[in-house]
Parts: structure tokens; C-alpha cells; sequence
């Protein structure tokens, strides 16, 4: 693995590119510029390096996953610096390989060479917050990380993006496993995800927002044409300007308060400058973008999990 910052006091300034993107047509004509802008890994040379790309493929519902447009340009981009890419994730319901069947993600990506692989295998992984985590090796192994999230309200976590996305590098029956054993707790899982971030490989993010979801979420929200794509070397920087251009406040997401409350020097508490070289979150601020009031919070229920596992289980070895 390439020995990359990951993030820390060294840097004095973040990139953050926000541009108004209205259609998903215009995405392979505006995102180059926003990369090369956004000096992804610290304007290191990405030829040679393995990049996990890491869309949100949450079920076989279009609006729950990443639009197949933006992963599939993003890739493109990323092959023409070079790059040896592997996109991979571990969907809530189903396979990887199916959830990119059914949203057209493996027909977007094939002009390139590149097949939805399943996150593998991990080890486990001690984080700060106490908690100890299995992540696959499919990202451990990786160089570097791009979250490509699709912008969305979440019945537990109030909003899911960049950050949040990253859960999604823990093979899917752990995933399942901890959001039942931690997600009572929810400040404890806000903590716990935040420290993933830790636990990773250099990590960028890619977000889209041009169609959000709105109102619930992360599966069975409401469209909304939200018109943004935001690029950035820090997930955490990026995510803190979506909440802004929504016109919410960081403290009200629970994620971005696990990052306040933790000191992260690339979050608003931290003493690093935010440069945006197109927009700034207040030049976006639309009407009638609602997220949850209340949230929502997993309890232990061991038998839907059993029930869970084994449907998971038959999925990747027999469907």
C-alpha cells in the first residue's frame, strides 16, 4: 500500500469543488475539471495505483444507489490518469453484482473493462470509540478510496453521504451484525462510523446530488432535483458542505457531530481552510429539502438477523 497522509494538521487548506449540475447528461463533461481541481491525495500521481471506488449500491432500487452515470465517469477518469480501479460494496439487501444489474451500474461500466465485485473477506479492526470492526480487505488493500454517495436522507442517521457511505467497506453480514449491536446506541454509532475513517486507506469523495432523496431514506425516500456534484480529497470537508448548501446545521446530523465532537482537523473544528474554487454551499440553499425529524434506532433483534444472514448466504452462493 502506498504510504499516503491520510489526513492530519500538516495540510492548511481543502479543496471542496460544488458545482450546479442539472442533468445527469452533463456529468462526463463537468466531473474532469472538478477532480483535477480538487487535487485528489494531495495532487499525488495516480498512474499505477489501486483505487477502490466505492458507489453506494444499497438494493436494486435506482434512487437507493449511486447514479451508474457518475461511478462510471469517475472510473473513466480515473483509467485515463492510469489508475487500476475496482469498484466494489456490500449492499443491505442482495449481491453487489445483482444491485448493479438492476440499476444498469454493470452496463455503464463494461465500455471500461470493470465488473461490481462484492467486498471480500476483511480482518477485524480495533477502533477509538472502543468498538472493534471487521473491514474487508478489498479496501485494506486498496492504495486509495473514492465514496461516490448518492445524496440522501436517512431514517437513522438523519443524512447519508461521503462519510456515511464508508460503512459500506465492512463485508455486508458484519455490516448487518453491527447496525443491530450498535445502532441502539446512537451516538455510540455515529462515533463508531466516524472512526472508520481511521481505520482506512486514503479517502476522497465524489457526491451526487443531482437527483437527492428527501423526506426518509436511505431506500424509500422521495426524489429531489437537487442539481449539485461535489468533489473533494476530504470526505469530511465535503460532507460538512452538502449539510451546508442544504441549509442544515452540522450539529443536527449525527455524523458530522461525531466529527465535531472529536476534533477532526479537516471538520469545522479543525484550523484548516476551506478553499471552493466554483461555488460555495451558500450559493445553493433550495426549498423543501426535508430530512427526518425523528430518528429512528436499531435495536438487537437476534432472530430477524439469523433470517437476515441465511438470506444473505443463499444469495451470494446460489442465486
Amino acid at each position: 500500500m502506498t504510504e499516503w497522509i491520510r489526513w492530519g494538521n500538516e495540510r492548511v487548506s481543502i479543496t471542496v469543488c460544488l458545482k450546479k449540475c442539472p442533468s445527469y447528461g452533463m456529468v462526463r463533461d463537468v466531473l474532469p475539471d472538478m477532480l483535477e481541481r480538487a487535487g485528489l491525495f494531495e495532487g499525488r500521481n495516480l498512474c499505477g495505483q489501486s483505487i477502490l471506488v466505492k458507489p453506494n449500491l444499497l438494493r436494486a432500487l435506482p434512487l437507493a444507489c449511486t447514479e451508474p452515470g457518475v461511478v462510471a465517469a469517475l472510473c473513466a477518469w480515473l483509467k485515463d490518469n492510469g489508475s487500476k480501479v475496482k469498484v466494489a460494496d456490500s449492499p443491505g439487501f442482495g449481491t453487489a453484482s445483482g444491485v448493479a444489474r438492476a440499476i444498469g451500474l454493470d452496463r455503464a461500466l463494461a465500455p471500461l473493462g470493470i465488473a461490481v465485485e462484492p467486498m471480500g473477506p476483511g480482518r477485524v479492526v480495533p477502533l477509538a470509540c472502543g468498538s472493534r470492526i471487521r473491514i474487508s480487505q478489498t479496501a485494506l488493500d486498496a492504495d486509495a478510496i473514492i465514496s461516490v454517495a448518492r445524496v440522501k436522507a436517512h431514517s437513522q442517521m438523519r443524512l447519508t453521504l461521503s462519510c456515511k457511505n464508508l460503512y459500506g467497506c465492512v463485508p455486508s453480514l458484519f455490516k448487518a451484525l453491527y447496525h443491530t449491536r450498535e445502532g441502539n446506541e446512537p451516538e455510540h454509532f455515529a462515533r463508531m462510523q466516524a472512526d472508520i475513517l481511521r481505520a482506512l486507506p486514503p479517502a476522497a469523495a465524489v457526491a451526487d446530488g443531482i437527483v437527492a432523496m428527501h423526506v426518509t431514506g436511505p431506500a424509500h425516500g422521495q426524489p429531489f432535483e437537487l442539481g449539485l456534484l461535489g468533489v473533494s480529497d476530504s470526505p469530511v470537508a465535503l460532507d460538512e458542505a452538502i449539510v451546508l448548501a442544504l441549509g442544515k446545521r452540522l450539529h443536527d446530523i449525527p455524523l458530522q457531530r461525531a466529527f465535531l465532537q472529536a476534533g477532526h482537523p479537516e471538520s469545522a473544528a479543525g484550523s484548516q481552510q476551506k478553499i471552493f474554487p466554483f461555488l460555495k454551499p451558500e450559493d445553493f440553499l433550495p426549498e423543501g429539502f426535508v430530512l427526518p425529524d425523528h430518528l429512528l434506532h436499531t435495536s438487537f433483534r437476534p432472530l430477524r438477523l439469523v433470517k437476515s444472514c441465511l438470506k444473505r448466504l443463499w444469495l451470494e452462493h446460489f442465486a
